[in-house]
């Protein structure tokens, strides 16, 4: 179980990485591309908002058709998409690429909820944890892989090599999972239906996605606020060497992964009130890191720590919830994270075309707050399976 664990966190991690790809290279693209830079930033945008459709539209099935079958298909329909970004002649056409990237990269999203059917009941927390931690892992460490990449060999190439990943990926997939039943059978409408039917039935789930849409607007207004950061004086980087700012987020990514064990202690709760207590803390340091290098190191570590412990305890809390249901559970978090997210990235545009810097580390103490509060108000009476 430990090798299949270690292949579906690599996978998931590249598979979730082709979203973020863009994210350093925006204004790379919008010279090559004769875009202004604001509206390069939509490509992020675009990207989730595909990718949130995916999660809804795709996911589901997992708890219906043979996973064996359905995660090396979609892998290979996102390295068409990543050929279509590579080729892409023109703003719009890459546009358009890219939101049916989002759509069809969603293989890592069917393979946590997969590690956790095939995990026993002891382990499973640190199975999904270890495979979440990957996807967040793959979000950072695709950063410096395309600024290195395209430093080197332009912004093209990274999808080039990225769809050759897609394509090994596939292959390995396809040999290591073992062939399942299916969980459940419904026609493809009742099933769609039946991942909003869950959201209306159980608090816990509400509640739950609450906390990750939020996490997930404040985690991409960040890291998009960062690379117009890094990139304007008195930085001015270039591309290589922002995206090696995503290294000191892995660090974040590999320590969070134990938080997977505080659900396997029933500690599920606590341990998301703490997290978001240091996401706040890391935005007031934030307010006075404009101008330091190091300072912006300090808070892409604790900030990643806790952002990435916060969303594999709320992951587990919803699959806790149903067996049976647990790729449409899954769906419904990551579904409401990645609209987070697109809404995050444009926050991002327009607070830092407002008041820079500035403007979005306290619009990132406002989201704490508000996330502070929401798990405040509702741990009390929150249908916690496990913590």
């Amino acid at each position: 179980m430990k090798r299949l664990t270690f292949l579906f966190a690599v996978a998931a991690g590249a598979a979730v990485g082709n979203l973020y790809w863009a994210q350093p290279l925006l204004d790379l693209i919008a010279e090559d591309l004769h875009a202004p830079t604001a509206a390069a930033g939509w490509l992020v945008t675009a990207t989730q908002l595909g990718y949130a459709a995916g999660i809804l539209l795709i996911v589901p099935l997992g708890d219906v058709v043979d996973r064996r079958k359905l995660i090396p298909v979609m892998m290979l329909c996102a390295a068409v998409a990543l050929v279509g970004c590579a080729v892409a002649p023109s703003f719009g056409v890459l546009l358009a690429a890219i939101t049916a990237l989002g759509v069809t990269t969603v293989a890592g999203q069917i393979l946590t909820p997969l590690a956790g059917d095939l995990a026993d009941e002891a382990t499973r927390g640190h199975v999904v944890g270890t495979v979440a931690s990957g996807i967040l892992t793959g979000i950072l460490v695709s950063r410096t892989v395309s600024g290195l990449v395209a430093g080197v060999a332009g912004w093209r190439a990274i999808y080039v090599v990225a769809a050759l990943a897609a394509v090994v990926f596939a292959v390995l997939l396809h040999r290591a999972i073992p062939v399942l039943e299916p969980k459940t059978r419904l026609a493809y409408p009742r099933l769609i239906g039946s991942v909003f039917a869950v959201v209306v039935r159980e608090r816990t789930v509400r509640w739950t996605l609450v906390l990750g849409a939020t996490g997930f607007a404040t985690f991409t207004m960040f890291w998009t606020s960062l690379t117009f950061l890094l990139s304007a004086p008195p930085f001015g980087y270039p591309v290589s060497v922002i995206g090696l700012f995503g290294l000191a987020g892995l660090v974040g990514a590999v320590a969070a992964q134990r938080a997977g064990k505080l659900h396997d202690r029933g500690l599920s709760l606590p341990g998301t009130g703490l997290g978001w207590a240091v996401i706040l803390l890391s935005f007031v340091l934030a307010a006075f890191s404009g101008r330091s290098v190091l300072l912006i190191l300090v808070v892409i570590v604790v900030l990643d720590i806790a952002m990435q412990g916060v969303n594999i305890l709320n992951q587990l809390r919803v699959f806790a919830v149903s067996h049976e249901a647990r790729s449409r559970l899954n769906t419904a978090y990551v579904t409401s994270n990645f609209i987070g997210g697109a809404i995050g990235s444009a926050a991002a545009s327009v607070l830092w075309s407002a008041g820079g810097w500035t403007a979005v580390t306290i619009a990132g103490m406002v989201l704490s707050c508000f996330a502070l509060t929401v798990w405040a108000l509702g741990r009390r009476g929150a249908l916690i399976t496990a913590g």
